[in-house]
């Protein structure tokens, strides 16, 4: 079922979801077959980061809850096609899912259509207009992304690092904020280098972002971008430069990554789901980010690290935590 040139909608589980009335129904209704959930995945599941980290999530509780559940995805969903492709779900299931800030305005503009319905964003932020069948969860990127700053700044030898996003909406921004401040937090004299794409998988573009910082003396480079990421790693190789790469703990499979952050996407999915399953769902706006745990946010250092490096690292977690460093909540 096609959205777009680029959205596929595939059926995880056997048999096929039945469209029309069920988005309608409340669980109660279904509880005598498996709960019908539903993902959108704005970019491709093969991403190397945040929609993979999702997507595996997804097959996490997939083999978790086996017959309770029947999960649907649809990948590679252009922003004008979001709306679209969450009524096809929300006709079709139980929950809805959207992997990804860039899905809150939709969600927001077709739940109200459900009110029976549950939906959750995954990366959104605590928006007084979320309408009271919507769960946004926090990931915090901001929190780890200040820690990868300050790691940044200790494993450069240049004295100059670099941060590359795709929109730039706030979840975004204010990560590539608190990355640069995390590396003066280390080193107030290092240079930052700030550059957003305008596209999380254009590849040509954050190919261009990193080989302008790189000329610049950036030797250590971060991002948050989806398959843009591949433009970016182009670059680096090139150039002989290191990046801290996100969402996923890869230590060993890449040596150009000194480096991961994890930002639990997966693991939040997961989470929703199981609220589903338990019963225990509602409504709400869930901060996730360092209090959650490693599996929802850490850093990794690959190769480089010391033992002072790693009690700093440790220390800055812990100060964000009690409050004694501030970063941005979304």
């Amino acid at each position: 079922m096609t959205y777009s040139r680029r959205s596929v909608l595939r059926t995880l589980s056997a048999g096929s979801i039945a469209a029309g009335l069920v988005g309608t129904m409340p669980l109660s209704a279904l509880a005598a077959g498996p709960i019908p959930i539903g993902v959108l995945i704005p970019g491709s599941k093969s991403d190397k980061g945040w929609m993979e980290s999702g997507y595996d999530g997804m097959l996490a509780a997939e083999k978790k809850y086996k017959s309770k559940i029947k999960v649907s995805y649809i990948e590679n969903v252009q922003f004008a096609d979001m709306p679209q492709a969450l009524v096809q779900l929300a006709a079709a299931n139980a929950m809805v899912i959207g992997v990804g800030g860039q899905t809150q305005a939709s969600v927001f503009k077709v739940a109200p259509r459900f009110p029976n319905m549950k939906f959750a964003v995954i990366g959104g932020n605590n928006d007084p207009a979320r309408p009271k069948n919507v769960s946004i969860y926090d990931v915090r990127q901001a929190e780890i992304a200040f820690v990868a700053g300050a790691a940044a700044a200790m494993l450069s030898k240049t004295g100059v690092v670099n941060y590359i996003g795709g929109l730039q909406i706030p979840a975004i921004v204010n990560a590539g904020k608190e990355f640069g401040l995390g590396a003066k937090y280390i080193n107030p004299h290092i240079k930052y280098i700030e550059t957003y794409t305008g596209n999380f998988d254009d590849v040509q573009k954050a190919k261009e972002a990193e080989l302008a910082a790189i000329a610049k003396g950036s030797d250590v480079s971060y991002n948050i971008l989806n398959l843009g990421v591949r433009g970016q790693e182009e670059a680096a190789r090139e150039k002989h430069i290191h990046m801290i790469g996100s969402y996923t703990d890869r230590c060993g499979s890449d040596p150009l990554y000194i480096a991961y952050t994890i930002t639990g996407v997966g693991f939040i999915l997961e989470y929703a789901i199981t609220q589903v399953v338990h019963g225990t769902w509602k409504a709400e706006y869930k901060p996730f980010g360092l209090v959650m745990g490693p599996k929802s946010s850490g850093i990794a250092i690959c190769k480089g690290e010391t033992p002072a490096m790693a009690a700093k690292l440790k220390q800055i977690e812990k100060d964000i935590l009690a409050g004694k460093i501030k970063v941005l909540s979304s």
